[in-house]
């Protein structure tokens, strides 16, 4: 049987070069055995998501997912519910790309990008569940999580992740924590929480020491807390995690879990904003879940 293959691309993501390189793309696929089209996502909401479940519902081999992170959030919610599970390749087409990074595929070049389907190399790797939604590499909450929703687009355009160090040195100020119940594999902390993130690679806002002991496939989220809310040891924290040397700081827990439920404890505000891949996912309370090796995917 011939295999087909779905490119779903975002125009609007990163330089907007991504349009131009489409025939490209495509001829790579047929290159790599695959029957191949493209869909070119809509402005309305989850335009990818919804093309996703279509081509898992119809059968498709392959889904292309080119983008930035949000656009390839998109497409793993559209596969990862189903039975049946496509397998899923990656053209970054965003500012941070975090990842693509992880997955060890070129950044600057999309058609480089595209080729690494012709190596044959894949991956099962593990997927996130955040009550009823998927993620594949970070779900954060607390105020310091704001830093990486928070930056205007244009910005993350204009400066990539640096943005997000200008970001954070701007908020440190403002940071505050909420009283929190933690519950995860090793027990549970109950206390101030300025933000905690559950990890699945190592590669967050684009820096790779903040989860250092990520596995892709392990079946385990990196779980950091931080519980100061302090801008003179936030500072120390940054300075420390840009290092990889902030696991061991005693204003962080640091350890891995596969499930983990976050809930307030702050009567004045118990609806805490929850950030998943970088997107509004929702409020607290929530459980999550890792969904060990959900979703194949080629890797360089």
């Amino acid at each position: 049987m011939v295999k087909k293959a779905r490119l779903i691309y975002n125009p609007a993501s990163g330089h907007e070069e991504l349009p131009q390189k489409v025939a490209d793309i495509l001829d790579i696929l047929e290159q790599a055995g695959y029957e191949a089209s493209a869909f070119r996502t809509k402005p309305e909401p989850n335009s990818a998501k919804n093309e996703a479940s279509r081509c898992a519902d119809a059968g498709f081999d392959l889904v292309v997912a080119a983008g930035g992170d949000g656009t390839i959030n998109e497409v793993v919610n559209g596969i990862a519910p189903k039975e049946r599970r496509p397998r899923m390749a990656v053209i970054p087409g965003g500012t941070t790309n975090d990842y693509a990074r992880a997955l060890k595929i070129p950044r600057d070049d999309l058609v480089a990008a595209a080729k690494v389907i012709l190596r044959g190399k894949t991956q099962k790797m593990d997927i996130g569940l955040a009550g009823d939604t998927y993620f594949m590499n970070i779900a954060a909450s607390g105020s310091l999580a704001d830093l990486t929703y928070g930056v205007p687009s244009e910005v993350k355009s204009a400066l990539g992740y640096t943005a997000y160090l200008i970001k954070g040195a701007e908020m440190l100020p403002k940071v505050t924590s909420h009283k929190m119940r933690l519950t995860y594999d090793g027990g549970v902390y109950e206390g101030p929480v300025s933000m905690f993130l559950l990890g699945m690679t190592n590669s967050i806002g684009g820096f790779e020491r903040i989860m250092p002991d990520a596995q892709l496939s392990d079946g385990y989220f990196q779980l950091i807390v931080v519980k100061t809310d302090n801008s003179v040891e936030m500072l120390r924290l940054m300075v420390q995690a840009l290092n990889g040397q902030h696991t061991q700081d005693p204003d962080i827990i640091y350890t891995k879990t596969k499930q983990f439920k976050a809930e307030v404890l702050d009567d004045h505000d118990q609806h805490l904003p929850v950030n998943l891949d970088g997107e509004n996912g929702g409020k607290l309370p929530m459980t999550f879940h890792n969904l060990q090796q959900r979703i194949e995917f080629y890797i360089g």
